[in-house]
């Protein structure tokens, strides 16, 4: 199957990526971060609670994007498959991942952070790939400095991205939305600070839109 399928269609350009310590946190969760504008969720499977979270939210809250993320192993993609993930992240680009993804349904994101893994990621059919971890690896100036030998790859930066570097991110024209932990942080998940995760993404909401 060809790796240029489309990503789901979603309006937000910034992808909460969250860790879950109970899969009952999930709705919730998806819910406030609607409430402030973004519809689109990275569930990491970080912790066990991971993939029941995916479920609940596709079964629960179908407003909003349900992608899984930390998937290190074939195995790990398979389960989010089944679990209903629409999209599927990765840190990495291992071979076996980046063959095993050109068979799944849902758009697989592979992460590279050298020239020479996203040379590999786009021979495999991959032009939309995870830029991890973005600022440890010179964040803007380095998507800048790829963009010029490879000017058809497209970027989802993350790591270390948050409200004060987001739109120098997002400015970047190869950069289609970047991924943060800074809205929905595990703090504020065990707190079930709902309220606060609603203020801190209709807060980026409104940063992101400057950025067009």
């Amino acid at each position: 199957m060809s790796t240029d399928r489309s990503f789901p269609s979603f309006q937000s350009r910034i992808i909460p990526v969250v860790a879950l310590d109970d899969a009952h946190q999930a709705v919730p969760l998806a819910r406030a971060l609607l409430a402030g504008g973004i519809d689109v969720i990275e569930v990491t499977l970080r912790t066990p609670a991971g993939l029941a979270g995916i479920s609940m939210i596709r079964d629960q809250v179908p407003d909003i994007v349900v992608a899984a993320g930390s998937i290190l192993r074939v195995a790990d993609l398979e389960a989010a498959c089944a679990a209903g993930a629409m999209a599927i992240f990765s840190p990495g680009a291992t071979t076996e991942l980046l063959s095993a993804g050109q068979g799944v349904k849902v758009p697989f994101v592979p992460g590279i952070a050298t020239p020479s893994e996203l040379m590999t990621a786009m021979r495999f059919g991959y032009p939309l790939v995870k830029f991890f971890p973005a600022e440890s690896l010179g964040g803007v100036k380095m998507l800048a400095a790829l963009a010029g030998p490879l000017p058809n790859a497209r970027f989802c930066p993350t790591g270390g991205i948050n409200r004060d570097n987001l739109n120098d991110y997002l400015r970047l024209p190869q950069v289609a939305f970047v991924g943060g932990t800074w809205i929905a942080s595990s703090a504020l998940i065990r707190e079930k600070n709902w309220k606060e995760v609603s203020r801190l993404s209709q807060e980026a909401t409104d940063l992101a839109a400057l950025a067009r």
